[in-house]
């Protein structure tokens, strides 16, 4: 580190000290976007600015449960991590672009990735992204992208829905009332406190609102850097769960919670932008027409949605939620401002112009949703493929495409 970094690291210390801080927290995404992490000492902050660190590489062997996966002989999987390589640590960097402060807490808070000197970890939902941009700057492409999410809250805590074994819970509010102001005005000061976190913590919110559904809220995240954006979504769905936990509450973004509602859906919105060096990004999706570009990233969405669909829906409980009128789509469709399709281009201004991605459960892990679609239109672009006709009406009536079950 050059003298002049030293200086900088040694400020922004002295800044800790003053405000009383005596830790900082780290966060790393697994496989399913679940933060995993530790705080640590300032000394050992310094030392993991410097030289970087190890991370036990478990968390890319098990689920949400933290229950192992087995691997048979022969497996892809075999050498990344399991039992045969004895989880060693695995280096990771600490991204000092994304420090924080913690909610309620003189502690800073940073992301990491897992990649060092020997190059990206094979399993780092986060460096596979950034190779998909690395891919779309090759184009002379940036992307802007934002995600919304649908939860439920619950007055319920981790004891009481273990006690009541997942059944009967009690939502925050009763019945059916999608875009309700008389239920966000009564509930005017959780929403406020909400909206005041995100600012706080960095991932700001352009929207929230109540859903359909008993206690069911969406949060549409402001748009962002394709990087930034998957990283705000991340902390999105960890730290409102805090949130609403430090209040008795519960907050869940399984992808179906009950099969007596529609599903939570995470819908991912993204453009393309032509970079230029001496100008602001033009987007690439703008025009009078629906042009080359957005087209051509249709129909690679179209095309190579059902093979990616496992990182759009990972888990058993994704697919009960891709069914028919249920608001989630169950064939690879698209249409313009047609939300019954799995892919709505969006009109309007320049800037606005863009494809929402309509297949993903609120459960997927943000950063394989962002490479999975962004990966998927530029290899559209690149191949110029086509997407057919935009379906008019109930996409519905549609014949299925996308695979009904896990497996």
């Amino acid at each position: 580190m050059a003298e002049g970094e030293d200086r900088s690291l040694d400020e922004a210390f002295q800044g800790y000290s003053e405000r009383g801080a005596r830790a900082a927290m780290l966060g790393l995404a697994d496989l399913d976007g679940v933060l995993r992490g530790k705080f640590v000492s300032l000394d050992k902050l310094k030392s993991l600015m410097r030289h970087g660190g190890g991370f036990c590489d478990c968390v890319f062997g098990w689920d949400v449960a933290d229950e192992l996966y087995e691997h048979p002989p022969g497996a892809a999987w075999q050498g990344v991590t399991g039992w045969d390589t004895g989880f060693p640590d695995t280096a990771y960097r600490l991204l000092t672009s994304t420090e924080r402060r913690l909610p309620d807490s003189e502690a800073p808070f940073f992301l990491g990735e897992f990649a060092g000197d020997a190059g990206d970890h094979p399993a780092c939902p986060r460096s596979l992204l950034r190779r998909v941009l690395a891919r779309a700057e090759s184009l002379g492409l940036v992307a802007q992208c934002g995600f919304e999410y649908e939860f439920f809250v619950f007055k319920e805590t981790p004891d009481s829905v273990r006690a009541k074994g997942y059944r009967g819970l009690a939502p925050v509010t009763p019945g059916n009332f999608g875009y309700s102001v008389l239920r966000a005005a009564s509930q005017a000061d959780l929403f406020q406190q909400l909206l005041a976190h995100c600012i706080d913590f960095r991932m700001p919110l352009e929207g929230l609102h109540c859903e359909t559904g008993p206690g069911v809220w969406e949060a549409a995240l402001a748009l962002a850097d394709a990087l930034e954006a998957a990283d705000r979504a991340v902390l999105f769905k960890t730290f409102a769960k805090s949130f609403f936990a430090q209040r008795e509450m519960m907050a869940t973004f399984m992808a179906k919670w009950s099969m007596d509602y529609p599903g939570q859906s995470g819908h991912f919105h993204f453009s393309l932008h032509h970079r230029d060096t001496s100008a602001s990004p033009t987007n690439a999706f703008a025009g009078d027409d629906i042009p080359d570009s957005a087209r051509w990233a249709l129909g690679g969405l179209m095309r190579h949605t059902p093979e990616l669909l496992p990182m759009l829906a990972p888990t058993v409980n994704s697919f009960t939620r891709l069914v028919k009128g249920a608001w989630a789509p169950t064939a690879s469709t698209w249409g313009v401002e047609n939300r019954t399709a799995a892919f709505r281009f969006i009109p309007g201004s320049a800037g606005r112009q863009h494809i929402e991605c309509r297949v993903g459960g609120a459960d997927g892990n943000p950063y394989l949703v962002a490479a999975a679609a962004l990966g998927a239109a530029l290899l559209g672009i690149e191949q110029h493929l086509e997407p057919g006709a935009a379906v008019q009406g109930n996409a519905y009536d549609a014949a299925d495409e996308l695979p009904a079950e896990f497996r």
